[in-house]
């Protein structure tokens, strides 16, 4: 275990000093998203400058047009056929999400450990399913605009996929899983404030990710925080970290009403949502 110590150790190291730089590296698969969101965020930005550069990746592209098709978004069968268009009839905040999801599809096949690429294929599909959920429960509830939810959902597990993507360069990490879970979960919550803050997301998105009030108490779920605390636990694809650690958030589900959740009442918002999910779920994954 001697070079998983030191190996976890220069890898903290690391981290903590770019975080203090201000100059956390990104992986090479991100750069699009980033480049989307910035221009998404320039009024001096015309749709076709954003949907330039989600031409310049092909899997984007594709699956720009195909959510642009899916029933969701499309309920008229008019066929959308370019990227343009599609940019059009999905918006801006889809195409981000989608931007980040596809990033983030790409860093998931992008290692070269077996078990590491098992581990980011799941944390891939748990974070798909947290936005889905999102969508899904915003759309409910009208309480956040959907598509806000969406990406704040996709992006709820950012600092593990940032650090999963660099432990490529530490392999002895996966000597031993639980404790590299164990290290992830240590180093998650600066990190993904570190790539939130690089992503220039509005404060009431940041806000949203303050874990010292991960939910109100309030029922239902009256704002985007309490609407990602419901969907990170209704998601039926578990984080692959908890499963390391051996949390159960199905459980957690389960005990909410403490929170003031009438398990009820719960029930019924999940099952009004599931079709919705199901639809998101599909765009994003097809």
């Amino acid at each position: 275990m001697k070079d998983f110590d030191a190996q976890a150790r220069a890898f903290g190291d690391r981290i903590e000093a770019e975080i203090a730089g201000g100059h956390l590296s990104f992986p090479t698969a991100l750069d699009v998203s980033l480049r989307i969101k910035r221009l998404a965020d320039s009024p001096a930005s015309s749709l076709e400058e954003i949907a330039a550069v989600a031409k310049t990746e092909p899997v984007l592209g594709a699956k720009t047009v195909r959510m642009a098709n899916a029933v969701a978004l499309n309920p008229y069968a008019s066929e959308i056929t370019n990227v343009v268009d599609a940019v059009r009839r999905i918006g801006l905040a889809s195409l981000r999400c989608l931007a980040f999801a596809v990033a983030a599809e790409q860093l998931a096949q992008d290692h070269r450990s077996q078990k590491m690429r098992t581990i980011a294929s799941g944390l891939w599909m748990h974070s798909v399913d947290v936005a889905a959920w999102s969508h899904a429960l915003a759309r409910e509830l009208r309480v956040v605009n959907p598509d806000t939810a969406m990406f704040a959902g996709m992006m709820a597990d950012i600092g593990q996929f940032l650090l999963l993507a660099r432990a490529a360069d530490y392999p002895a990490l996966e000597d031993n899983l639980p404790r590299f879970a164990e290290f992830v979960t240590t180093w998650s919550n600066p990190v993904s404030k570190a790539v939130l803050e690089v992503f220039e997301l509005p404060e009431t998105i940041l806000d949203t990710f303050d874990c010292s009030t991960p939910y109100s108490g309030s029922w239902p779920p009256g704002n985007l925080a309490d609407l990602l605390f419901v969907a990170s636990l209704a998601v039926e694809t578990p984080n692959p970290f908890d499963k390391l650690l051996g949390l159960d958030h199905r459980a957690g589900l389960r005990d909410a009403a403490p929170h003031g959740i009438d398990p009820r009442e719960l029930d019924q918002l999940l099952d009004a949502a599931r079709e919705s999910r199901q639809l998101i779920l599909a765009a994003l994954c097809s």
